[in-house]
């Protein structure tokens, strides 16, 4: 069973991936449908189902197909079948720029420690850590990068994110012009 964690440490996953008919699952729990599946049963997992609802995207899969179920579901997970699959970072922000998804984000699959700092960066917010990988030492991966330059869907770029130099002042050497006012 895979370790879950997010920036804070270790965390308990109580998602259950639905396998079968909506009318199987337990009405309480926490389920993750896939995408095909939640598709064919989207309207009987909604009237029946009163737990958490969740969708599993794999990465063929076209985000913009839950477009009008967001505000139904708590989390969407991705599939990272390998670690050289990048899909997963695409739909990540699709979903969280294209169509606004505030939920839990989750990478699940293929999950190594040296992709959180990049993934977090696309929007996941919870990592299902492949076997054998230390969540200790998945953690300490998340602070790799001090300060990433480039903007991305956790913060906007480095030259924007600069405090403004006083009026006056050249903004890269934070000297006064020569003439400038006092």
């Amino acid at each position: 069973m895979p370790t879950l964690i997010d920036r804070h440490g270790v965390r308990a996953d109580d998602w259950r991936l639905l396998e079968g008919p909506a009318e199987e699952a337990s009405p309480d729990d926490a389920l993750l449908v896939p995408l095909q599946d939640w598709l064919a049963q989207a309207d009987a997992l909604r009237s029946r189902h009163h737990g958490r609802l969740g969708v599993l995207l794999d990465p063929a899969d076209d985000p913009a197909a839950l477009a009008g179920d967001l505000d139904a579901l708590e989390l969407v997970a991705v599939t990272f079948p390998a670690f050289t699959d990048g899909r997963g970072y695409s739909i990540a922000r699709l979903l969280r720029e294209r169509l606004g998804w505030k939920g839990e984000l989750r990478a699940v699959g293929d999950v190594l420690r040296d992709q959180l700092f990049y993934m977090s960066r696309c929007g996941f917010d919870s990592f299902a850590l492949a076997d054998g990988e230390s969540a200790e030492d998945a953690l300490r991966h998340f602070g790799t990068f001090s300060e990433p330059y480039q903007a991305a869907v956790d913060r906007g770029p480095l030259f924007a994110r600069r405090i403004p130099a006083p009026a006056g002042h050249d903004a890269a050497t934070g000297q006064r012009w020569q003439g400038a006012s006092q």
